[in-house]
């Protein structure tokens, strides 16, 4: 059975827990699982930007809470088990970075959290733990409506990435 045959044929509530994994607003996984059955890959991720297309600030924020602050290693595999592996693959470039980098990038989120009150969203996946810093302090100087809608950006990005390893992880 093809990986698209068994999100389609998933529970509702299943389904929409799958769909949490992606992208962890409510009412975006919500849509996800009502639109089903798709009829391909193409009609999945389609779907899926047209539906995050029509979320809002508090969707943005609520998709925020499910991922763990760039760097934080240990609250992968704390808080966030269902996505621990997607999110320490995607978070790879922080793995060998230095402890300098490591620093900077932790306070850097304090700071953003203080300054935008929620985290630091960037697609991580390709980059290291220098480039994230750089664009983390790089966004710290946009206007707060203005970077809630780069970090939704980032979050369709993100999105995409962890869907297609849902339709192709056994």
């Amino acid at each position: 059975m093809s990986r698209l045959a068994w999100l389609n044929g998933l529970p509702f509530e299943e389904a929409q827990a799958e769909f949490l994994r992606c992208c962890g607003s409510t009412r975006w996984a919500e849509g996800m699982a009502r639109a089903r059955p798709f009829v391909s890959e193409a009609a999945v991720y389609t779907e899926a930007d047209w539906l995050w297309s029509q979320t809002g600030p508090d969707d943005w924020r609520e998709a925020m809470t499910h991922h763990p602050r760039i760097g934080d290693i240990s609250k992968l595999r704390e808080k966030y088990k269902t996505t621990a592996t997607w999110s320490s693959q995607e978070q790879r470039g922080v793995q060998e970075a230095s402890e300098e980098v490591l620093q900077g990038l932790a306070d850097g989120n304090r700071e953003y959290e203080a300054r935008f009150g929620f985290i630091f969203l960037v697609c991580a996946t390709g980059k290291s733990a220098g480039e994230m810093l750089a664009l983390l302090r790089e966004r710290m100087n946009n206007e707060p409506e203005a970077e809630l809608r780069i970090a939704a950006g980032e979050q369709a990005k993100i999105t995409r990435i962890r869907l297609e390893k849902l339709l192709t992880s056994p």
